[in-house]
């Protein structure tokens, strides 16, 4: 197939030409003490037409294990591509990776956000400036997540089951499991998904921490995505898959009956069978010991590592339905 030459790129004002690298900074706001917050995009561009890929991390702030993927994807260049354009935003919320937080410092959280507003809170005014300079130019999407609140997900895609390219794509990616869940409102998702932009959501791993399991998931992935597209240069390999996908169709939580200290005795990726213990609830003077146990026999997708446990928290994350 000839290659067509590719023609100038104008990203938030700035155009990059064919065969180009560049860094642009997506202008937010100031901090309180007047200090400039600026959000870097790498973009790196191959002389020859083809899709546009974007990855992005850190649109929750706390999810370091995400930003770790998109940092070793442009480290090992990765992002440099055969044909196409790459463009990696590492950090989406740099003030709550600042802050250790998931949320805005208007204590708004971002992945609610979209399409965003002209004058709208400070995280509506960053999420419409995203939805307007950059995802006109976006053909495909991998955005990376990981768990909340010390709650460890195993490393998984979540797509709508109705997403026929999301959930190709998301085979070709081949994390160990898929996950069909639905579109949250004004999330970052469902605005890709009504601007027809498929979008793969990365979920491994837990807020404030990095994972070399999930990381390495993650990077893996994102090369099988780009050889798929024929974006992939050449000096890199793609490993061959191990074992096929678990898709899982329903899931539910199994929720904490009294408070107290949690330990749990099971880990993430696991498959369990109804009655197998899944951890206990004990009390810190040694009178109190409840078990917790499946209600279900199907995959763990999470499990909450916190110590400390209230009456109601979620425990773990099972599935329900699996292929």
């Amino acid at each position: 197939m000839t290659k067509v030459i590719a023609k100038d790129l104008t990203l938030c004002g700035v155009t990059i030409a064919p065969g180009e690298s560049a860094e642009i900074n997506l202008g937010t706001a100031k901090l309180h003490t007047h200090t400039q917050i600026d959000v870097p995009i790498i973009i790196e561009r191959s002389k020859f037409d083809g899709p546009t890929v974007l990855f992005t991390a850190g649109i929750h702030g706390d999810e370091v294990n995400g930003i770790e993927v998109v940092r070793q994807i442009i480290a090992k260049g990765i992002n440099k591509p055969k044909i196409g354009t790459i463009i990696c935003i590492p950090i989406v919320n740099v003030f709550g990776f600042i802050q250790k937080s998931r949320e805005f410092p208007d204590g708004r959280d971002l992945n609610r956000m979209f399409p965003g507003s002209r004058k709208g809170s400070l995280a509506a005014q960053f999420a419409f400036q995203l939805s307007k300079d950059v995802m006109p130019h976006v053909n495909y999407c991998v955005d990376f997540h990981s768990g909340g609140s010390s709650r460890f997900n195993v490393p998984h895609i979540r797509v709508t089951a109705e997403d026929k390219k999301g959930n190709k794509l998301a085979q070709v990616f081949n994390a160990p499991f898929i996950l069909h869940s639905k579109n949250i409102k004004k999330s970052f998702r469902s605005h890709c998904q009504k601007k027809g932009i498929p979008l793969l959501l990365f979920e491994g791993g837990k807020s404030n921490s990095i994972d070399t399991v999930v990381s390495n998931t993650g990077v893996n992935g994102s090369k099988r995505v780009l050889e798929h597209l024929g974006m992939l240069n050449t000096k890199f390999k793609v490993s061959s898959p191990k074992k096929k996908v678990v898709v899982i169709t329903a899931s539910h939580w199994i929720r904490a009956t009294t408070s107290g200290m949690f330990k749990p005795s099971v880990k993430a990726g696991q498959k369990v069978t109804s009655g197998d213990v899944l951890g206990h609830i004990t009390d810190p003077y040694g009178k109190v010991h409840y078990w917790i146990r499946a209600n279900v026999s199907g995959y763990i997708i999470n499990v909450n590592e916190s110590p400390i446990v209230y009456q109601g928290d979620a425990l773990c994350h099972i599935s329900l339905k699996a292929n």
